[in-house]
C-alpha cells in the first residue's frame, strides 16, 4: 500500500511478499558494519521478521517502516525508511537505508524528508529521535542534513554499545 510519493520515489508499506528484497538489505554490507547481523540468512527468515516487526508496527502504531522505490527504474525497491517506536526511547525514531548502489545520490534525503513530513502532518508527532553508530558518517550527515542535532550519548539496548541520539522538534 503506498503512502506517499515524492518526485523521485515511492514509499510503501513492506508485506511478506518483500522478504528478497529484505534479505539482501540486510545482509548488505552498509547494514552488517552500522546496523549488525540480525541473522537472517533466508527468504523463510526475512518473512518471519517482517511478520513479526513491519506488521506488528503497522498493526501497533499505525506506522512503520517502509520500501522505498524508484520510478525510473520500474519501481525498484533500493531501501526502507520510517518511524519505529522503541521502548529504550522516549520519541519515535526514524531510520533508513538504501542498497550500496543507490547510497549518495539523494534518495535518503528526499524519503526520509517525505517521512518527517508524515510524522508530523498524519502521525501528529512533535519531536522524532534517531539513534546511529558515532562511526556511521554517512548516516549522520543525512541526519544533520535533515535539521536533527545532536544530542547525547546513550547506551539503550543491552548491549551496551554507545550510540549518538539526534533529535529534531518537527
Amino acid at each position: 500500500m503506498r503512502i506517499a510519493e515524492t518526485k523521485r520515489l515511492i514509499l510503501s508499506k513492506i508485506t511478506t511478499n518483500d522478504a528478497a528484497f529484505i534479505l539482501e538489505l540486510m545482509n548488505s554490507p552498509g547494514w552488517l558494519k552500522y546496523i549488525g547481523d540480525r541473522n537472517i540468512k533466508t527468504v523463510e527468515a526475512a518473512t518471519e521478521h517482517i511478520e513479526n516487526n513491519q506488521l506488528k508496527c503497522y498493526e501497533t502504531y499505525g506506522f512503520g517502516y517502509y520500501k522505498i522505490q524508484i520510478k525510473a527504474q520500474n519501481f525498484k525497491t533500493i531501501g526502507t525508511c520510517g518511524l519505529l517506536k522503541r521502548d529504550e526511547l522516549e520519541h519515535v525514531d526514524i531510520g533508513f537505508s538504501l542498497l550500496p548502489n543507490y547510497q549518495g545520490k539523494g534518495y535518503g534525503f528526499e524519503a526520509v524528508t517525505e517521512i518527517m513530513n508524515l510524522a508530523k502532518s498524519e502521525f501528529n508527532m512533535k519531536r522524532i529521535c534517531a539513534i546511529t553508530l558515532p562511526i556511521n558518517e554517512p548516516s549522520i550527515h543525512l541526519l544533520e542534513k535533515l535539521g536533527l542535532s545532536y544530542q547525547k550519548t546513550v547506551k539503550p539496548f543491552d548491549n551496551n554499545e554507545e550510540l549518538l541520539l539526534f533529535a529534531k522538534d518537527l
